[in-house]
Parts: structure tokens; sequence; C-alpha cells
């Protein structure tokens, strides 16, 4: 039986909620008390799962599928609070209104200066431990930061041509010029590790599974792109030649023209995909599931040429997955991997899914249009599969079932029986009834939310990524419902005693 399997041959139901979307300090939740009072909710009402989005550091838009670094962790995410148990902060006082994130970065500059003055010595050798040990990524990645504040956060691209182009001169002055920021990168990265693996051991303890995101494509604006040139199908300057993106297709007549550089597939053929498999185990060691984004570019990806501003000349263009995936089964044994397998999905992209038993995904939000075949509605389900209310990319249940015109509604309605209960709750029940082995709902749906808690909308660049809930949203009513469907559609993972209570 593969590692997915093992998951999910007991039902399961998760939750979908990003760290950041979480209650507590000022601008964005983190790792700290109420990560860790989610984590006792979820084992109270039974849920198995928690499922979250990319972890990496994020360009100033926020979007964590554009993340700076493959291997780091978003530093905002490091709970202050913790820090001033450590006794590296003092009490904290409160940030000027829309200067949150820059208080949040002074923080953490004042620990890093209390640490070094401070620090006990098995401290120390535990900082020392982790940059020794993460070295094969961290030191690309902290000499990039502290390299891109300084060019103002231009994309190393427009950076001088001895940086852009990695100048083993011009590097070694730069870590010498900028040794203290390098290293205060170095000490967030370690604080964020040993935040996140205190959770994961938290949530381990209370028989709850972390379900992380791995992104398909990287951002050419990453430090991975800058150190590994020759992986990604650029010139001469570090452009790309090629980027990433789908088709047009029924939702847009010129497709989606996302800006990722392509991959140089030969060249990472010809060296064992060397890079994946250090990509990979970084994931492996965070997570106990990892859903893939974007699989079908595995089979085939969609080359747009750099120069066109839309997604319409571009071709189909095949991938080694299968070589790919053989090697990582090879070196990690049975991948505990979802993938993400939306859209127009074609026989071959299938059959790459099942010949690696990796479970597909199941959205009810788009199960109700076309007939009775549609894959998405629940009497189509496998149980191999993730089912899913929705996903982050999705509206609210609440938000896209007051957008459907009168005949939408209906057939829903019909479908679900005529259902008394108001959204999201006929889609939620809908979901944990599904066949499939995991069943998921965004926290929003949990939370009876409408449009206006959306966490992203697709193709657009305003108003994404911020959403975040209050503990006093979710009423004791709400802990009851959800947790007595959770038992009612044997969805506990199999623990006994489960109570509504946290």
């Amino acid at each position: 039986m593969t590692a997915v399997a093992t998951i999910l041959a007991r039902r399961r139901a998760g939750i979908l909620l990003h760290p950041t979307s979480l209650p507590g300090e000022p601008a964005n939740g983190d790792l700290g008390e109420d990560a860790h009072r989610f984590v006792d909710f979820l084992a109270a009402s039974g849920i198995c799962v928690w499922q979250i989005l990319p972890h990496g550091p994020t360009h100033e838009d926020g979007s964590p599928y554009q993340a700076l670094s493959v291997h780091a962790g978003n530093p905002l995410w490091i709970s202050l609070r913790e820090l001033v148990y450590c006794g590296w902060l003092n009490a904290l006082d409160q940030p000027s209104e829309g200067k949150e994130v820059a208080w949040r970065r002074m923080k953490l500059r004042e620990a890093f200066q209390a640490f070094e003055y401070g620090a006990r010595d098995e401290e120390r050798e535990a900082f020392r431990e982790f940059c020794m040990t993460q070295a094969h990524w961290l030191d690309d990645f902290s000499l990039f930061a502290v390299l891109r504040e300084e060019q103002q956060n231009r994309s190393w691209q427009d950076w001088p041509p001895e940086l852009r182009n990695r100048d083993p001169e011009a590097l070694y002055h730069a870590r010498t010029r900028l040794l203290g920021g390098i290293n205060q990168v170095k000490f967030e990265q370690f604080l964020f590790f040993r935040q996140w693996f205190a959770l994961r051991t938290y949530a381990t303890s209370k028989g709850v599974l972390l379900f992380g995101d791995l992104p398909i494509y990287v951002s050419l604006d990453s430090a991975d792109v800058w150190a590994h040139r020759d992986q990604f199908d650029l010139d001469e300057e570090g452009n790309a030649r090629t980027v990433a993106g789908v088709p047009p297709d029924y939702f847009s007549a010129t497709g989606q023209r996302w800006g990722n550089p392509h991959y140089n597939w030969e060249r990472m053929q010809e060296q064992g995909f060397s890079w994946w498999h250090e990509r990979v185990r970084s994931l492996l060691s965070m997570y106990d599931l990892v859903r893939i984004d974007h699989f079908r570019g595995f089979e085939a990806f969609w080359s747009i040429p750099a120069d066109q501003i839309n997604a319409v000349k571009g071709e189909w263009v095949k991938a080694p997955g299968e070589a790919l995936f053989t090697s990582l089964v090879r070196e990690f044994g049975p991948l505990p991997v979802v993938a993400e397998d939306l859209g127009v999905i074609t026989d071959e992209v299938t059959a790459l899914r099942k010949r690696f038993a990796f479970p597909g995904m199941r959205i009810l939000q788009f199960a109700f249009g076309g007939g009775a075949d549609n894959p998405y509605l629940p009497h189509n389900h496998e149980v191999d599969a993730v089912a899913y209310t929705g996903t982050h990319d999705n509206d609210t249940t609440c938000g896209w079932f007051d957008q459907l015109n009168e005949d939408e509604r209906e057939r829903v309605s019909d479908y679900l029986g005529y259902p008394q209960e108001d959204m999201p709750w006929p889609l939620v029940r809908a979901a944990l009834a599904s066949v499939a082995g995991l069943a998921v709902l965004p926290m929003q749906d949990v939370l009876e939310l409408g449009t206006e808690s959306r966490m992203n909308t697709p193709s657009t660049t305003r108003g994404n990524w911020r959403w975040r809930f209050s503990w006093d949203q979710l009423t004791d009513t709400r802990r009851s419902r959800l947790a007595h469907l959770v038992r009612l559609y044997g969805r506990d993972g199999g623990r006994d005693g489960v109570t509504a209570k946290s």
C-alpha cells in the first residue's frame, strides 16, 4: 500500500486554512499560540488533516504561489510572542496602522540582537547546526534576500551584471559586506523552522496530519532561479525564453499567462532530477501529505513565448513526468502526494496520476454543470480522491450559491434532495458523505461566510491572501455541528471520544 493510500485507508476530514488567516498578532496569523489552539479545535472536532497553502516567503503581493524560495519559510509567520517567552523580545507594543509588516520585521531584528548578546550556549549551537545542515539552500537564499533588499526589491535580472551573473569575486565581497544582514536572514529561518517543527510535533500528538502544497512552477524572481539558472529555460541575461500558463478556454478567450519560467527538463534529467530531489526532501520533512499544484504540467505544459502578452500563441510541450516521479519514488519510496488535476485533463494526465497512485481532487462547486457524468458529482467520486466544497481559488460556498441563477440553484437543490438547511451545510454534508477517502472544507465554509471572505480571485492582484478569522466566529453551535457531521459520516479517522470542545 502506498503512503497516501495508507492515510486514505481510513475516512478522514480536513480543514483548509492558511496560517496567515489565523487570529493573533498584527499583520497576519503565525505559528504561535493560535496555531496550537487551532490544532486543538481540529482534534476536538474529529478533524484529522490541516491543509495549508505554500509556506515560502512571498513577494510584495503576498501570493504564496510566487515565493522567493522553494525551501525557505515565510518569516512573517514567526510568532513574536514566542520570542518574548524566549527572552529575545520585551513585551510587545502595538504597531501603527498600516505599518504592521514593518513592525514585525523590526521586532525580528531586535530579537536577533538579543540572541547575539544573550543566547545560551545550547541555543547558539542549535543555530550553528541549523545553518550547517541547511547550507545547501540557506547560503544562497540569505545572500539573495539581502541583495534584493539592497537593490530596492528589484528582480535579480535587473541587478548589476556581476551580481546577476554570480561572479565569484562579487559574491565574496557581497557576503563580507552584508554579513550582518545575511546572519539576520539565517536567524529568521532558524526561528521559522524551530516553531514549525514544534507545531508539527504538537499536531502529531493530537492526531492531526499537516497537508502542504507544492506549486509546480517557481517564481522567476527567486533565489532558486538566480542560483540554479541552468535548471530553467533562460537566456544569457537570465530572462525567461518561455513562460508558463494555460491555453484559452471557456473561461478566458486569451488563456492565462502566469509568467513563471519553464524548466530545462533536459538538463534536469541529465542530472538525475537532483534539484527536484532537494525540493521534495524539504517538503517531506515538513508535511504528512503534499498537494502538487497544476499536476497536468508534469505530463505536458503550455509553453508561451516570453514576449507574448497573453497565452494565445502557446503550444503543448511534453514533460518527463514519469521519469521524474520514478526517480523520486526510487529516492523516497511511495510519495504521499495528492494531484491537483482540475481543468481540462487528458487521458495521459490521468494515466500518469494513476501510475503513481496519486489521488485526484473533486470540487463540488464544479459538479453541477453538464450532465450526470460530471466527475465532480458525488456519485462519481472514488475512494482514491480528495473531495472539497471549494478551494482557495473558489468563492466561499455561500458566495458561490448566492451568485447562481435560479435554474442553477434549482439543479443544486434537486441533486441534494431539497435540503432544509441553508448553505453551506448541504454542500458540506455532500463532501463529508462522499466515498472519497479525504474530504476537505475551507474554514470559511465552517464559519458560514460569504464572498467578502474569499481568499483569492484568480487573475486579479488586489485584495487577495488577506482574509483572517476571529475566534468569536467559531461559535459553540458551529463547533458542535461540525463535530457531529464528522462523526455522522465516519470521518474522525477512527478515533474514539471526539468532542466538540477545545
